[in-house]
C-alpha cells in the first residue's frame, strides 16, 4: 500500500484549488510546476501574473497548468482589507492594520481560502508555523462543533502487521503542548476525521497511557479514560477505547491479556498522546528507531484545511502535502 499514490489517485477527478502563496521561495514555484505535471489538482499560486507565469514556463509548466492569484487586484485587496478588519475588531483590528497584516501572502492566501477562491492552502516553507497557525485561526477558524485546532502525523512502516497495513496516525505530535480533557476529546474526534479522510476506511482509535484499564491508580490515566468516555458519547458510531497501552492498543496477543474485552482489541490505527511531549517524542523513536515514514504535521481541526511546511522541506514535500490537503477538502 503507497498511501500518497492512493491518495492522490483518489482525488484526481476533483481537482481541488491547492493554494501555494508563498511563491517568492523558488521550492514554492518548483513544486507548482510538478504539480501541474502530475494533474492531481488545479495548483494555484499567488503573486504577479507575468512574472509567475515566465518563472513556470521556464520551469516547464505548460501555459494556463497553474492559475494565478493576481496579488495586484486593488478591488479585491479592499475587500480582504474590510473582510479582516471585520474579523478581528474585537481585538482592536482596524483598516491600517488590517493592510500591513495582508502584505504577508500566508494571511492574503488564508483569506483567499476564506472568500472560496479556493479549497485549501499549503504554506510555511518560507515563514514560521506560529504564522501559519494565526492565520488559520484568524480568517479560518475551527470546524463546527470543535474549539481546538490540532495536528496528526500519518505514520507508515512497509510490511508490518499494525494498523492498515502498516499504516497508523499519531495525534497530536505538533501543537497543543498540554492539553486539557476537552482539548484531548476535540483532537480525537479530528483524528478520526483525519483518519477517514485519508484512507476511507473506518478509524479504530485509542486513547494512550501508561495504564491498561486501570493497571495504574493515577490521574494521568483515569484523564485518558474519560477522554475515551466522552468521545464515545458524542460520537457513539466511533470504535473508541482508553486509556491503554501502547502494546495494548496495537498487538492483539498483548491486548488478549490485559484488555480482552476492549473493542480495540490490540487493532489500533489511530493512537491520541496523553501531551505534546509524549507524542513528539513517540513519533520520532517511531520514526528513527522503528525505520517509519513521518508524514506531517498535518493540522486537524479547521473548518478548511490549511497545512504547514517545515522551512527545511523539499519540493516533494510540498507536492505531497499538497495532496493531503486536498485529501482534507472531503467529508468524512
Amino acid at each position: 500500500m503507497n498511501l500518497l499514490v492512493d491518495i492522490k489517485t483518489r482525488i484526481h477527478s476533483a481537482q481541488r484549488r491547492i493554494l501555494l502563496p508563498e511563491t517568492h521561495d523558488p521550492r514554492v514555484l518548483q513544486a507548482a510546476a510538478q504539480m501541474a505535471k502530475e494533474g492531481f489538482c488545479r495548483t494555484v499560486v499567488l503573486g504577479r501574473p507575468d512574472a509567475l507565469a515566465r518563472d513556470l514556463k521556464a520551469l516547464g509548466a505548460k501555459p494556463d497548468a497553474v492559475e494565478i492569484i493576481d496579488r495586484g487586484d486593488k478591488m479585491r485587496l479592499e475587500r480582504f482589507i474590510a473582510g479582516y478588519t471585520e474579523l478581528r475588531q474585537a481585538k482592536g483590528m482596524t483598516a491600517d492594520k488590517a493592510r500591513l497584516v495582508l502584505e504577508d501572502p500566508i494571511f492574503y492566501g488564508a483569506m483567499c481560502l476564506r472568500e472560496g477562491l479556493v479549497d485549501g492552502i499549503t504554506t510555511g516553507s518560507a515563514s514560521p508555523t506560529a504564522t501559519v497557525i494565526r492565520a488559520a485561526l484568524h480568517c479560518i477558524g475551527t470546524r463546527q462543533g470543535l474549539k481546538t485546532l490540532s495536528s496528526c502525523f500519518i505514520m507508515i512502516f512497509p510490511g508490518r502487521p499494525f494498523g492498515l497495513e502498516g499504516t497508523l496516525l499519531f495525534s497530536d505530535c505538533g501543537v497543543v503542548p498540554d492539553p486539557t480533557l476537552e482539548q484531548l476529546v476535540d483532537i480525537t474526534r479530528s483524528a478520526a476525521t483525519s483518519w477517514r479522510q485519508f484512507t476511507r476506511t473506518e478509524p479504530v482509535v485509542a486513547c494512550l497511557s501508561f495504564s491498561t484499564k486501570g493497571s495504574a491508580d493515577h490521574p494521568d490515566a483515569q484523564k485518558m479514560a474519560e477522554v475515551a468516555r466522552r468521545v464515545r458519547q458524542l460520537e457513539p458510531n466511533l470504535l473508541v477505547d482508553g486509556e491503554l497501552q501502547t502494546d495494548a492498543a496495537i498487538v492483539p496477543d498483548v491486548a488478549a491479556l490485559k484488555c480482552k474485552t476492549s473493542p480495540v482489541g490490540g487493532r489500533a490505527n489511530v493512537l491520541i498522546f496523553p501531551d505534546l511531549g509524549a507524542g513528539n517524542i513517540g513519533y520520532k523513536l517511531a520514526e528513527r528507531i522503528g525505520g517509519g515514514q513521518a508524514i506531517g504535521p498535518i493540522i486537524q481541526g479547521l473548518a478548511k484545511p490549511i497545512n504547514d511546511l517545515s522551512r527545511g522541506c523539499h519540493v516533494q514535500n510540498i507536492v505531497d502535502a499538497a495532496a493531503i490537503t486536498a485529501a482534507q477538502t472531503f467529508a468524512e
